[in-house]
């Protein structure tokens, strides 16, 4: 994996199992379980998963970039205007956060470091 590359887009579902079901017989995308909320997929061009989300569905995609110093990359993404929006946080394989760029883009950046 390369830093400051876009590696994984992340989507919003109001139905997690009706969402992987459609990708499945649709586009044939191959997909594994993280609980009740959440789904990763595969084969698709570009890996990605589905987040549960009981509320409104606005911008749905999440784009996830990968930088191997998840401290560093948040030190220089503030000192240029950024924002953090969910702090740092595990997850299966990895840590991330998410931030708010000048426009009110919201990206976030992963490291399995």
């Amino acid at each position: 994996m390369k830093n400051n590359n876009i590696n994984y887009i992340e989507f919003k579902s109001h139905n997690i199992q009706e969402t992987k079901s459609f990708y499945t017989n649709a586009f044939s995308w191959k997909f594994t379980d993280y609980g009740p909320n959440y789904i990763a997929f595969s084969e698709s061009g570009l890996d990605g998963g589905f987040e549960f989300s009981s509320t409104e569905i606005i911008n749905g995609a999440l784009i996830v970039l990968y930088f191997d110093d998840l401290e560093t990359i948040k030190k220089r993404i503030v000192s240029f205007g950024g924002k953090i929006s969910v702090d740092t946080f595990d997850f299966p394989g990895g840590k991330r956060f998410q931030f708010l760029d000048p426009s009110g883009n919201e990206l976030a950046v992963w490291s399995d470091k």
